[in-house]
């Protein structure tokens, strides 16, 4: 019996008694104690050798090179991750959360790993190629050491992209590409990284301002190493946007979604898997979800339409909101100002809502310009309080007349405070934990989590007028868009325009951000849907504790057990907050 398998039928056990323990029910003897720690410490050790980032992080240094993404090395990680999944199998003991969450994990890597997704390394939004530009750009340099590690991750770019591009071509030799809307973003991006003065690349950018201590001869020297290494990868971006048009965007798929392709729908499935982390949930069931909330959140944006007294229909109303020129900032620092003021009212609000915030401050700064044109509205950037980097709330100021105010609120909550930045950070200090559980993000909880905290902004009066209100279910609106175009295209074959159709007709999107964040969803299958899934299962969850638990329900409790062990699968967040309701309720 697999281990999975194992932790499921002690769920059915547990739930029937009315009661989930998640510790061991009996102390583990030293033998098995010292078993388990030997395969949470092998997996920290596979971590390591995979995975840069993690390697920088124990270190407390910068990455000074990239993940290896060989068909060769992904055949390694698969046999490591397949020996420690039937270690864990053969563990007998009650499961615990580090070892049900290693366990997902474990088996969602190896489902990725065997589809092969390296042969399709971009999702228009992102990808294999503003890595670098996002990481060296926001890194900050404390030391020579730094400042010789980042020189080096700029020198590894070239490598990392010839591995990349002899995946694309592995791609383009099984079929499966990339639709031709994704690949125009991801030139866009390639061209406008592009700049002959590499003084004004934006991987020279960390080493304009060096610490005060470095001699006058050790930053001449650096400056000059990290212009060297500068010119090395502005030929590898060269090259490799060369590559995406002459050799790949001849190949490019015809449907938009990634059914269409051999094996497609296999792929699908599994994305649908591991970005709700729900293995019950089918794509037509996705879909059905989807299109109920499409309606009921539809309802309740007409009832705002008839509080303004507004004299035309749902669609004259959407362009009125598109259109009038009340509703955009006339300058990137105007939206940004908004954006930081809106961050601090909502600072103010956590005390009422949460009894645990992390230490770890966060700032409001605009997309990079160079991946701002294809880039999705706002995201936020975890910091690293080892490194000396706070949290980034990132505000795109590209095509101001696409960034309407009224939905400013909404995404602030979203992807500063209470969302993102308050769950990533608390995540990241969690203490007594293995490594992988303060690094893991599970999509559909933390993209739940950050959809819930637009709810809860409206809650704490943060929506201060109508249209803010109606900015918000537009929002809403957009998430629950995501369950019906996503399926639609990548499960039931929808085209472009079919996809697009639902976000039109029912929010205020503008009309760059509906364009923009569908060539996301054709380029990252599944992804999307993680949001609605996730916001939905933590609002019921929350209306069971409120209806059992009364007067006694507490919010601020409620959220710091929500966020007190950082992400998890959904399945397992219902488990615990059932068990939680059961044990306030004695």
């Amino acid at each position: 019996m697999s281990f999975m398998k194992k932790i499921c039928l002690a769920f059915i056990a547990l739930a029937a008694s009315g009661t989930l323990i998640i510790m061991p029910a009996l102390p583990q003897n030293d033998a098995n104690g010292a078993v388990m720690d030997a395969i949470l410490g092998d997996y920290e050790a596979y971590r390591l050798e995979f995975s840069p980032n993690a390697t920088a992080r124990a270190r407390n240094r910068l990455p000074r090179s990239w993940t290896d993404v060989r068909p060769e090395t992904r055949a390694r990680q698969i046999a490591k991750l397949e020996a420690l999944s039937e270690r864990l199998a053969a563990f007998d003991q009650t499961p615990t959360l580090d070892t049900i969450i290693l366990a997902g994990l474990i088996e969602g890597d190896l489902r990725r790993m065997k589809l092969d997704p390296d042969r399709l390394p971009f999702t228009g939004d992102s990808g294999f190629h503003t890595s670098p530009t996002f990481a060296i750009s926001n890194a900050n340099i404390r030391s020579k050491q730094d400042a010789e590690d980042l020189i080096a991750q700029i020198s590894a770019i070239p490598a990392y992209f010839e591995q990349n591009i002899a995946n694309m071509r592995r791609g383009i030799a099984t079929g499966y590409t990339a639709h031709k809307d994704p690949l125009a973003t991801t030139l866009d991006q390639l061209r406008d990284v592009q700049t002959d003065a590499l003084e004004d690349s934006p991987l020279y950018k960390p080493f304009k301002q060096l610490p005060a201590a470095l001699s006058q001869a050790d930053k001449q020297q650096i400056k000059s190493d990290a212009l060297a290494a500068i010119k090395t990868a502005s030929l590898a971006y060269k090259n490799l946007l060369r590559f995406m048009i002459d050799e790949y965007a001849p190949h490019t798929r015809k449907a938009p979604g990634i059914g269409s392709l051999a094996g497609g729908k296999a792929v699908y499935r599994s994305d649908v898997w591991f970005h709700t982390t729900r293995p019950d949930l089918t794509p037509e069931a996705v879909h059905e979800i989807g299109q109920k909330e499409v309606a009921r959140i539809r309802a309740e944006m007409e009832a705002i339409i008839e509080e303004v007294g507004f004299d035309g229909t749902f669609a004259e109303f959407l362009t009125f909101l598109r259109t009038d020129p009340q509703f955009y900032a006339k300058t990137p620092d105007e939206l940004l100002s908004f954006a930081a003021v809106l961050s601090k009212k909502l600072d103010a609000t956590l005390p009422r809502f949460f009894g645990h915030l992390p230490r770890l401050p966060y700032g409001v700064s605009p997309v990079p310009a160079e991946i701002a044109p294809g880039y999705t509205t706002g995201r936020y950037s975890g910091g690293d309080a080892a490194t000396g980097r706070a949290g980034t709330y990132l505000v795109n100021t590209h095509r101001l007349d696409q960034r309407p105010l009224y939905e400013l609120p909404a995404l602030t909550a979203h992807e500063a405070v209470p969302g993102h930045h308050l769950q990533i950070a608390l995540a990241r200090e969690l203490v007594g934990v293995p490594a992988f559980r303060r690094n893991y993000y599970a999509t559909a909880f933390g993209e739940g989590w950050g959809l819930y905290a637009e709810r809860l902004a409206g809650e704490a009066g943060l929506y201060e007028t109508p249209y803010e209100r109606f900015g918000a279910l537009s929002y809403e609106m957009w998430r629950a868009c995501r369950l019906v175009a996503d399926t639609g295209m990548h499960w039931f074959g929808w085209s472009r325009a079919e996809g697009e159709a639902c976000f039109r007709e029912n929010s205020a999107l503008a009309e760059l951000n509906i364009k923009t964040e569908v060539t996301r969803y054709i380029g990252w299958p599944g992804q999307a849907l993680g949001y609605k899934i996730g916001e939905i299962t933590i609002r019921e969850l929350r209306a069971e504790a409120e209806a059992e638990l009364g007067a006694d329900f507490d919010i601020r409790a409620f959220h710091d057990l929500i966020l007190s062990e950082g992400a998890m699968p959904l399945s397992l967040l219902e488990m615990r907050v059932k068990d939680w309701i059961s044990e306030q309720s004695r």
